[in-house]
């Protein structure tokens, strides 16, 4: 029914942009367009939308300076804003997402992308609304009602593990080449980590890890490739020096990110965790990795977990540069970086049950 559609305002000085986003939008939502940002500040007087769809180039009051007067207004901080932009730099894409824009989206619009980004930000927002109330609500429990508690504390949990998952999933519907990455990855940690339990190995390192939140967390180490331009992200073939070097950004990116995050949550353990995946899951033992050519146990032990699942699982998919390894191709290859990409006593751990990595 039209009641039940959520307001989405785009806002775009070209008016083509401004007809063909609401042509394609308006299926799905009731759409109010807008030529400037001075027309938004009106519209938003009367209304509420469910989320802002924001040019960054116009004349007179540009994007960056919208979303700051936006950002600072309590009856409007909180409504999602899309950067919508022909630009390509990822400085400018990281400038707005540190003033506090949820996604960027460069033109000319590609519809359906630009619906799927509208729908999970709306159901992420949705959400975080959710698990706003529930926190409050587990606020005002009376600490004698402790079966209460534990059950409000567990939908919590499974409200956080939604919201991680969606965000996750978000970064796989731009990266479309690597589906299913995030859940093997994931897999592959639970697996190595297990085994690392029972042969007792980096017993003080592991010591006090939540690995539930660990493995939640994980979902996020490659979060940065939110700020990587599509143009890079979905090449259907070998990226040129140039454009791998762009590529590898996403690991100070994710970390930006989730330091972003940070500042916005008291919930530090698990994006303590995810801030170590993303940051450092491409160090190589041998400090020939990024960002920060980090060598040896300089390397956070989770980084050079994620380093092993993370490759394992590349090796075995199909990428347009490459056919995807079998499983013993991809062990022998991991074998032979022993020392070099991996750490060594991680990948004994790893051959001892790399039958478990087999789908």
């Amino acid at each position: 029914m039209e009641n039940d559609k959520k307001l989405v305002i785009l806002v775009d000085d070209n008016l083509a942009n401004l007809k063909i986003g609401n042509n394609f939008l308006e299926k799905n939502y009731i759409v109010a367009t807008a030529p400037s940002a001075a027309k938004m500040f009106s519209l938003l007087e009367n209304n509420t939308p469910a989320i802002i769809l924001l040019d960054i180039d116009m004349p007179e009051m540009n994007g960056y300076e919208a979303i700051k007067i936006l950002k600072s207004k309590p009856e409007t901080k909180d409504i999602p804003v899309i950067f919508l932009t022909a630009k390509n730099e990822s400085d400018d894409e990281l400038e707005g997402l540190s003033l506090g824009a949820i996604d960027y989206i460069t033109k000319p619009f590609n519809p359906a992308l630009l619906l799927k980004r509208i729908e999970v930000h709306l159901m992420l927002e949705d959400q975080r609304k959710t698990l706003e109330k529930q926190a409050a609500e587990l606020k005002n429990f009376n600490d004698n009602l402790q079966k209460i508690v534990e059950e409000k504390t567990q939908s919590i949990l499974d409200l956080q593990s939604a919201l991680l998952k969606t965000m996750a999933e978000l970064v796989e519907c731009r990266d479309d080449i690597t589906g299913g990455h995030i859940e093997r990855t994931q897999r592959g940690i639970k697996i190595l980590l297990e085994e690392i339990v029972k042969s007792s190995t980096y017993m003080e390192e592991t010591k006090g890890w939540d690995v539930d939140l660990l493995l939640q967390s994980s979902q996020l180490h490659d979060v940065g490739k939110i700020s990587i331009d599509d143009s890079i992200l979905k090449k259907p073939g070998k990226l040129t020096e140039e454009e791998f070097n762009e590529m590898k950004k996403h690991a100070s990116f994710g970390e930006e990110i989730i330091k972003k995050i940070e500042t916005l949550s008291k919930e530090s353990e698990f994006l303590n965790y995810a801030k170590i995946f993303a940051a450092s899951h491409h160090e190589k033992w041998d400090g020939t990795g990024y960002p920060r050519g980090l060598k040896g146990k300089a390397i956070p032990l989770l980084g050079r977990i994620m380093a092993i699942a993370d490759v394992y699982d590349a090796l075995i998919s199909v990428r347009p540069y490459k056919k995807a390894f079998t499983h013993e191709e991809a062990v022998r290859i991991i074998t032979e970086g022993k020392g070099t990409q991996f750490d060594p006593v991680l990948v004994d751990t790893f051959t001892r049950i790399a039958d478990r990595f087999k789908n």
